[in-house]
């Protein structure tokens, strides 16, 4: 390959990243954050006034943006569907449930190395990691794909719920860790701090979709593209697909435990109930109500999934899920692509009538072409 054709798949893969769709994306997860800073900062008389407890709801529904973009990033992708991800967001939860326990009451034996915040943070990021380098190496090199795949995943959060429920593991055991006070020596009660956490969780959905996006933008992108739609082709080339599906799940857990280590401080509790299975499918649920393969469509699944969960969960708790489960059935009867095939169907009627073809969305084609 010449510099030449260097230089040219670089341009592409830049103008792709500064798409419409991702600058779109950009924009409105600054600008929400900025105006809910601007209506919290209003006086508590204000009809605009945001309360502390709604910032905290909404950075809440930022977590949940930020595993579904995990769980967007292989599925979409790469085509690997994971009925996991929650132990991955549980483990980067109790991880940083340790370090808020040790802020209160010292921990003992290995646990004492949590109370230090620059070893919480690794932890956050090297426990979901590891464990998703050490179960997709043995699972991709064994060749295991599809609905055998999601089994497994299944299993593994389920076997870990069973794990983290004995009280033998110091974990709190079904109780789970909770009685969180301090973060960095402020205490969690105070507004500012649930400002902070609600910026710190935006900001942390900004930048993972800006890495997801710069990811399937990339040569690996395109590579685990066609992985999803054609693996046996995309081997006969030459690639190792097992090292491509293992370098994005790694880092798909890893966006998962930030999640997790997010959600901890702003809900004040963890526990063994968030590696349950059921938690996992509802992740998958967000997604493809949102759209696959488009990013944006997984933070608009998400959002809209968890909001009507918070406004249903309180007029009709017992029909909830029966709510979503029917949600998810008409979805992928009607819509397919979910939201984000909507929008992007409406965008190209647009640009028909308008005559113009615009600037490129950034969705994935149906298939995909990869070149050694």
């Amino acid at each position: 390959m010449t510099m030449t054709d260097n230089l040219e798949r670089r341009d592409r893969s830049r103008q792709a990243f500064l798409s419409r769709s991702t600058l779109f994306t950009s924009a409105a997860l600054i600008g929400a954050m900025l105006v809910v800073l601007i209506l919290n900062a209003l006086p508590a008389s204000s009809a605009l006034h945001v309360s502390g407890a709604t910032v905290s709801l909404l950075g809440k529904y930022f977590t949940y943006m930020l595993l579904a973009l995990a769980v967007d990033l292989i599925w979409g992708y790469l085509g690997i569907l994971s009925l996991g991800h929650g132990a991955f967001f549980a483990l980067g939860g109790y991880a940083m449930g340790l370090y808020l326990n040790a802020q209160t009451s010292p921990l003992a034996g290995w646990q004492s190395l949590m109370s230090h915040f620059p070893v919480a943070a690794l932890a956050v990021l090297l426990a979901p990691g590891l464990l998703a380098l050490v179960f997709g190496w043995l699972t991709f090199r064994s060749r295991v794909t599809g609905v055998y795949f999601s089994i497994i995943t299944q299993a593994l959060t389920f076997a870990l719920m069973l794990a983290f429920n004995r009280n033998e593991m110091g974990m709190g055991g079904s109780t789970g860790l909770t009685r969180f006070y301090e973060l960095l020596g402020f205490s969690l009660a105070s507004e500012g701090m649930t400002v902070a956490l609600f910026l710190a969780s935006g900001i942390a959905v900004l930048l993972a979709f800006w890495l997801c996006r710069a990811i399937t933008v990339s040569r690996l992108g395109r590579v685990s593209m066609a992985t999803r739609d054609a693996e046996a082709r995309v081997r006969f080339i030459g690639y190792r697909v097992d090292h491509v599906k293992l370098a994005l799940f790694v880092v798909s857990a890893m966006i998962a435990g930030v999640a997790g280590a997010l959600y901890v401080p702003q809900v004040g509790i963890i526990n063994p109930s968030t590696f349950a299975p059921l938690f996992s499918i509802e992740v998958v649920v967000w997604v493809a109500l949102g759209g696959r393969a488009t990013l944006y469509g997984a933070l608009l699944g998400a959002l809209a999934v968890n909001y009507l969960k918070t406004v249903l969960t309180g007029a009709m708790p017992d029909a909830w899920l029966f709510i979503l489960g029917g949600l998810f059935v008409l979805v992928t009867m009607l819509l397919p692509q979910g939201i984000a095939g909507v929008i992007s169907k409406w965008r190209g009627e647009g640009h028909r009538r308008g005559g113009g073809k615009g600037r490129g969305s950034g969705e994935v084609p149906a298939r995909q072409e990869v070149s050694a």
